[in-house]
């Protein structure tokens, strides 16, 4: 499918490309006559697209395709391909019980390396497949702690990839030895010194992560970069931390000679600092790595120009604020001087970015009043220019390096559309040209589902702050008929409501018994710009609070198929803590859910797996007793609760810990105000498992339905 358009009427052309795009937009109930309410069937049985993987030569895409199945045991997740210009189908690549994840070409686009675990493979490996030769996959590393990441070195002689190993460890001999000794022991503890204990939904052990160097002759051994040297041997190493094992985000410097790669040397201040991110040097021949970066400021993602004379990298500058945004630095290659910061003249925070290959214009994504958008700035920077800046959200943009024209890939995505691969032609000048749509895995499904594209507003606040908002509304709808209003809110605080679908609090199916759902980003929220974001400091709760009840009187008043005497709200994680601000503060809404929500500031303070940041968002450490810690922690407030509360939490949320649901749900009870609380013993901060999310569901439309109807 191709899809032109013209600039002087992009909004337009918009609409009806997205409208064509897997031809699942429903624009009004009388359109819907042989179409049904959305079910958690739809939502959680929809095939889920991964980030495009596309051939240097830009002439094919893999992207990984997870086929759910409400049994673990029966869900398929396999590697695609689709030719970039469209002109056939996408096709199965694998097809084996076990998953393949990070997918990575090969420079001469003939062979893909993967991830995966086959018969006979005691942890992850990684496999070679020859695309142009069809044969089954070769297995090229045989490593006991695993095998991730992997990256072809630019002569496309080797493998880079990472591992997580035992400290002190040289080779893998040593790390079959130490995990021997450890199944040995009698006893089983779990011993710190330093912080932090844990992360996500893991206690975290001393295993590291190192960078591995592999070449691709038959019976090579991989040589393991960082062993031995003085780097990993500080007590405050380790990579990007994010909700699994650690991640260097290591990359090849275009000689092949060497590896840069993102870590942190003092993570075990975490307690009582800000924690950041360097690069990192490190030769394939091994040797201590060299800090290419130094100071408070935080780098992460470094990628080099096509040209090999950049490296460019994410910039987190190191302030006062909780919250600032993500900057792309360009620094010189080989001789590494000082940083230029190319988007400086934005208040966009770049989530990825690509470069052309001239090398001469950055591409980025970036959230964007609840879409995300794409944009482009000369690579010695300057002015920013939005590129697409439409309905929905992009994400995961690349651009092959190798490719005859400028050609880009991404993920596109709505609220009423799944996220397909969406293929970007650009003209030189940066402009839009043609958006072919590569993949329509979920068009059959969501042909037949009653739903509507959100309705977008805005206005307001009394304190003067515009609020941007979106209305969500039920199936079967009707403008002359009324409907309760149920609020739900963002979690966070740092991120954004947007016009997306979403397994977990998927705004539709939370819809469809009959409520119209408003979604309100609140002071805090990302994609209005960084003063936006960071307004939330010292006014975690109240301020947000009540710019939510603010925006739900608005609604009201604009909208007269609300019906006001009917409302109710929730949230998860950020969205649970304001759930149970609402209880301390109104009585307005007829019932509340809250899904790991925190009731106490301090005693969530105190067991979460991450804390400074919280101390600096309440103005000072919790014995100080500065005004947020007293003025704005729901429990100090029990007396006022009267609301009817579902309470909902997974036992292995180390975010919002436990704690705090059972401190909630003692209050609730203590007080006899209706209220019920689900604890899911093999959950995290996420309701994950299929028949889990599908009960889930069912208890939050019960509640509602009971406290509503």
């Amino acid at each position: 499918m191709t899809i032109r358009f013209r600039r002087a009427s992009r909004a337009l052309g918009w609409l009806l490309a997205v409208s064509l795009f897997c031809g699942a937009f429903s624009f009004a109930a009388a359109q819907a006559v042989n179409k049904r309410a959305i079910t958690h069937e739809d939502v959680w049985l929809m095939k889920r697209i991964g980030a495009p993987v596309p051939s240097p030569d830009g002439k094919w895409v893999v992207f990984s395709v997870v086929e759910p199945a409400y049994e673990e045991k029966d869900q398929v997740s396999d590697l695609w391909i689709v030719p970039a210009d469209s002109s056939a189908k996408p096709r199965r690549l694998t097809n084996t019980k076990g998953g393949e994840s990070g997918a990575t070409w090969s420079p001469d686009s003939r062979r893909l390396a993967f991830v995966a675990r086959r018969d006979g493979d005691e942890a992850s490996q990684i496999y070679v497949l020859d695309v142009n030769a069809p044969s089954e996959a070769v297995r090229v590393t045989q490593i006991s702690t695993g095998a991730r990441s992997p990256l072809f070195s630019p002569d496309g002689k080797s493998l880079l990839f990472q591992s997580s190993v035992y400290p002190g460890t040289v080779n893998d001999d040593e790390n079959k030895r130490a995990a021997a000794e450890r199944r040995a022991r009698k006893h089983n503890v779990r011993v710190y010194e330093g912080f932090p204990i844990r992360n996500w939904d893991r206690w975290l052990d001393d295993k590291q992560t190192h960078v591995f160097v592999q070449t691709l002759e038959p019976g090579a051994q991989p040589k393991d970069l960082l062993a031995g040297s003085k780097l990993v041997a500080e007590a405050g190493f380790a990579g990007v931390t994010g909700s699994g094992s650690d991640d260097l985000q290591a990359v090849w410097t275009p000689d092949s000679q060497a590896i840069v790669f993102s870590a942190m040397n003092n993570r075990n201040a975490a307690a009582y600092s800000e924690t950041n991110t360097q690069l990192y040097q490190v030769a394939v021949s091994g040797g201590e790595p060299k800090a290419l970066t130094t100071g408070k400021d935080s780098y992460t993602r470094p990628v080099f120009s096509p040209d090999g004379k950049a490296l460019y990298a994410v910039l987190n500058p190191a302030t006062d604020k909780v919250y600032n945004l993500d900057r792309i630095v360009k620094f010189s290659w080989p001789s590494v001087g000082a940083r230029q910061i190319i988007t400086a003249n934005t208040d966009l925070s770049p989530t990825s970015f690509a470069i052309s290959p001239d090398s001469q214009t950055i591409y980025f994504l970036a959230e964007d009043k609840m879409h995300e958008n794409c944009f482009a700035v000369s690579a010695s920077g300057g002015a920013v220019k939005p590129v697409w800046r439409n309905t929905g959200v992009f994400t995961n943009l690349t651009i092959p390096a190798k490719a005859s024209s400028l050609v880009a890939f991404a993920n596109w995505e709505s609220t009423v559309n799944p996220a397909e691969i969406v293929r970007l032609r650009l003209r030189p000048d940066g402009a839009p040209d043609v958006m072919n749509a590569l993949t329509a895995l979920n068009a059959d499904r969501i042909a037949q589902i009653d739903w509507q594209p959100v309705r977008e507003w805005q206005m307001t606040s009394r304190r003067g702050k515009p609020l941007h908002s979106m209305l969500v509304l039920p199936p079967n709808f009707d403008e002359n008929k009324k409907y309760p209003l149920f609020v739900v809110i963002h979690g966070g605080p740092h991120t954004m409501w947007r016009d997306q679908f979403f397994l977990r609090w998927n705004y539709h199916l939370l819809a469809a018994p009959g409520y119209v759902v408003l979604l309100t980003n609140y002071s805090g929220s990302t994609g209005f710009g960084e003063a936006f974001a960071q307004s939330i400091q010292l006014d975690p709760l109240k301020g947000p609070g009540e710019e939510i009840n603010e925006a739900a009187d608005e609604a009201i008043k604009r909208f007269k198929f609300i019906d006001g005497a009917r409302q109710a709200a929730g949230g998860a994680s950020y969205g649970g803590h304001l759930a149970n601000w609402l209880q301390a503060s109104t009585t307005r809404y007829k019932c509340l859910i809250s899904h790991a929500g925190l009731v106490n500031l301090e005693s969530q303070w105190a067991t979460s797996d991450t804390i400074y940041s919280r101390e600096l968002n309440n103005g000072g450490p919790v014995w100080e007793q500065g005004p947020v810690w007293r003025e704005q922690n729901p429990i100090r407030y029990a007396t006022k609760f009267k609301t009817p509360m579902l309470i909902t939490v997974g036992e292995n949320d180390f975010r919002v810990p436990l704690n705090n649901s059972l401190e909630n749900w003692s209050l609730h009870q203590r007080l006899r105000i209706p209220s019920k609380l689900l604890v899911f013993p093999e959950e995290n901060h996420w309701i994950l498992r299929g028949e889990n999310s599908r009960f889930w569901y069912s208890e939050v439309h019960a509640w509602l339905k009971r406290w509503l109807n």
